[in-house]
């Protein structure tokens, strides 16, 4: 791709860089730009490195927040000992998107998966076992994808907190084995929350 201007390539070249965007959406995104008026352009602009520069994690749950505490940990309303256990930020927008859940969320940051070097320790696991121990959490609910890591996140976990009085749960495998609940249709992954079952299989089968 040959460009007449330096300042073009080199903000088709930061477009390129977001992750699905190629050379030619690149293109076609700050071409879009150009046509706008500067005043526009420099909201845009503004917006996002505002948002880089004060976005927080809530100290509670690891949610993406304006605050030290997103606005679903300090919602009265929602029921604070319940727990629904997600993998990344996403998933909690996937699931607020189906309104069927009314507690709280806790973000693992990813799941357990060694051969992408990645183990518990590199997770937000300690904070959830602490969290139950100190909240009186009645119930978790695993909203794991449904595949191998996964799986053995919930058993880690399950196992972390064998000796708690707390329920554990996993969404019903509404979703296919090897999806992942991003792309599951609100009522699916609506179903799949409503129809949880407990997780005990999980770790009495590698006890």
């Amino acid at each position: 791709m040959i460009f007449s201007s330096s300042l073009l390539e080199n903000a088709v070249n930061e477009f390129a860089k977001l992750p699905g965007i190629g050379k030619k959406t690149a293109l076609r995104l700050v071409l879009h730009l150009i046509k706008q008026k500067e005043n526009e352009v420099a909201f845009f602009s503004e917006t996002i490195a505002t948002m880089r520069k004060e976005i927080k994690f809530c100290k509670r749950c690891y949610n993406i927040s304006d605050n030290h505490l997103c606005n679903i940990c300090s919602n009265i309303m929602r029921k604070q000992d319940i727990i629904c256990v997600v993998e990344s930020i996403r998933d909690v927008i996937a699931i607020e998107s189906t309104q069927q859940f009314n507690g709280t969320y806790h973000v693992l940051g990813g799941i357990i998966s060694p051969l992408d070097g990645i183990g518990p320790e590199q997770l937000n696991i300690e904070s959830l076992v602490k969290r139950v121990s100190e909240e009186k959490t009645q119930e978790i609910i695993f909203a794991l994808n449904p595949n191998i890591q996964g799986d053995t996140t919930i058993y880690y976990i399950g196992r972390k907190l064998k000796e708690t009085s707390v329920k554990i749960t996993t969404i019903a495998r509404g979703i296919a084995f090897g999806g992942e609940l991003e792309y599951a249709d609100e009522m699916t992954l609506a179903k799949s929350i409503s129809n949880r079952i407990p997780v005990e299989h999980y770790i009495n089968a590698n006890s």
